[in-house]
């Protein structure tokens, strides 16, 4: 398991967390393709992402437009995207319309979260779930 981030000071955080850390930009997708290599599920976890409006519009389309197209031809079996959080719904249904006609028009089974993080544990079984049912979906 592969966890992205633009600050180096997250990178113990996620290591601790048993993931492989990649410095990373999502507004900078170049920066992120490398993690993509020998993955099965892409997660876009950014429906809490801070920024602009401008940068989390461009975030959660020209950029997420730019990272679906990068995956359609590697190793990704599937997609998941985070639909809800603090970044304006506008913004977030459209992302979430993006992934699913990209998704369906290049056949990679997809899932879009919708619960809420502040669930904590049923947030996270709700995203293990995710990921189970996209790769139970591309066999």
């Amino acid at each position: 398991m592969r966890g992205t981030t633009r600050s180096p000071e997250r990178i113990p955080t996620i290591e601790a967390a048993g993931a492989e850390a990649i410095l990373g930009d999502p507004d900078r997708v170049g920066t992120i393709a490398p993690a993509l290599a020998q993955v099965g599920v892409v997660c876009v976890l950014l429906g809490s992402a801070r920024g602009t409006h401008q940068a989390l519009t461009a975030l959660h389309s020209t950029r997420l437009e730019m990272l679906l197209t990068r995956v359609i031809d590697t190793t990704v079996r599937g997609f998941v995207y985070e639909a809800v959080g603090t970044v304006e719904e506008t913004v977030l249904a459209e992302g979430a319309e993006l992934v699913r006609s990209l998704c369906e028009r290049s056949r990679i089974p997809f899932a879009l979260l919708e619960g809420d993080r502040g669930s904590g544990d049923e947030w996270a079984a709700g995203a293990a779930a995710a990921v189970e049912g996209v790769l139970a979906g591309s066999r």
